[in-house]
């Protein structure tokens, strides 16, 4: 399936040929968005609008937990479903949601998603029992889906593609500074009225965000509309499961995002308890570590130029043992230094695994980068539960050994994978001498 973007430019060049005296050059340019232009300036705040949105709804209850567990005498296994149930139904969502946004508009599909998404997020804080907490939750992470599935495609068809980068960088700031700030408002607004009016807010920053978004962002001028092809969508779908180099990316981020999704979630738990006690609005503003995740994205370019994919893999994985062992210490500054490795290590990794994924795919890679989200969600979803358990279990230390297997795992698929690079290249050469 060609790239949306592509379908655009050529059914306006087809259009305009007839009847247009303009020169063929002028004619291939696509009316697209360029920095410092207010059509521009409008899709960034946009966009960043809707990045914040998503992230402070999705991750909303995540700094909660322990009062979610308090409000409905819950365990921490129990109450983490809040959290997992939205990433869960959000990665099984991403993909359909890709292919609703080729046939009805990306624009479209973003706005009906953050308009169902907020107002799930109103009713939230109401919810009488968890089994229904859970289930709006559920709901609301499906309807998020729809904005990580077109906001990409959006941009790739809108702006020019050397504004492209900064205007996606934007858009992942906007997620970033969402997933913090939705938690250090959560914790603060806990401590003094409770988890519940902690929702209320969450769902009040996120209506805010979502009329930003409704009234800045551009109309679409290079979508095409398609159809909705279940069968070429399965085959596309097929071949990218069926390549090994993107199965191991998918179970790369997946590992990772199980690492971070167990920590993020059970740490509210090991800091309100023995020795530390913290306070809610302490915990919350923990979640400042991410920033530190923003500079080590940054630089994971630089780190894959100077070390190469699998090295660059390998000094992510260190960084996140490091950071994991670190954490059992009961120090609250070695706990805080062991977050702020963890974060690093999986920011780093992430970006090295997503970025390959769009490498790797020579087509579709809409779906291919849909399904790397799916994993990385799935991941996250299995990594609050499993986490959760492991806490309850065994304490700080089985959540701390659940992240080291998963690390693990990372570990393995990447030897693995550098096995079969090495065999490929020592096949590869015979043939290169003979043919010489």
């Amino acid at each position: 399936m060609p790239p949306a973007s592509t379908k655009a430019s050529t059914l306006t060049l087809d259009a305009s040929a007839p009847s247009s005296p303009v020169a063929p050059a002028a004619a291939a340019v696509p009316d697209r968005l360029d920095p410092g232009g207010p059509g521009y300036r409008r899709m960034s705040l946009a966009l960043f609008a809707a990045g914040v949105a998503t992230f402070a709804l999705l991750y909303s209850t995540q700094a909660l937990l322990p009062a979610v567990s308090a409000g409905f005498g819950a365990t921490a296994g129990q109450a983490s479903w809040t959290v997992s149930a939205a990433t869960g139904a959000l990665a099984l969502c991403v993909l359909p949601m890709s292919a609703l946004s080729e046939r009805f508009g990306r624009r479209q599909l973003m706005t009906a998603s953050l308009t169902v998404a907020v107002l799930v997020g109103l009713l939230v804080p109401f919810a009488p029992s968890l089994g229904w907490l859970i289930a709006l939750r559920a709901v609301q992470g499906a309807a998020l889906a729809g904005l990580p599935a077109s906001a990409m495609a959006y941009l790739a068809e809108e702006v020019r593609p050397k504004a492209l980068v900064a205007a996606i960088g934007l858009f992942v700031a906007g997620n970033s500074i969402g997933g913090m700030s939705g938690r250090i408002l959560t914790g603060w607004i806990a401590q003094l009225w409770g988890w519940r009016a902690a929702l209320g807010a969450v769902g009040l920053l996120a209506v805010a965000c979502a009329v930003v978004f409704h009234f800045m962002i551009p109309r679409a001028r290079n979508f095409t509309p398609g159809t909705l092809n279940p069968k070429a969508l399965a085959k596309t779908v097929g071949g990218h499961l069926a390549d090994p180099l993107l199965r191991r990316l998918y179970a790369i981020g997946a590992l990772f995002m199980t690492v971070f999704g167990a920590v993020y979630t059970v740490i509210g738990y090991r800091l309100t308890g023995e020795p530390f006690n913290l306070p809610q609005g302490v915990i919350g503003s923990i979640f400042l570590v991410y920033l530190v995740g923003t500079v080590s994205s940054a630089a994971a370019g630089r780190l894959v130029a100077r070390l190469g994919r699998r090295g660059a893999l390998y000094l992510a994985v260190s960084t996140t043992t490091a950071g994991l062992l670190l954490s059992l210490a009961d120090q609250l500054a070695a706990v805080l230094l062991g977050l702020v490795l963890i974060t690093a290590g999986f920011f780093a990794g992430h970006a090295v695994a997503s970025s390959s994924v769009s490498r790797t795919a020579t087509k579709g890679r809409a779906q291919a980068s849909a399904l790397y989200q799916s994993a990385y969600y799935l991941g996250s979803s299995a990594g609050g539960t499993l986490g959760a358990i492991a806490f309850h279990a065994g304490g700080w230390a089985g959540t701390v050994s659940m992240g080291l297997l998963a690390v693990l795992g990372v570990v393995s698929i990447t030897l693995y994978g550098s096995r079969v690079a090495r065999a490929e290249r020592r096949r590869l050469v015979p043939v290169a001498s003979v043919q010489n």
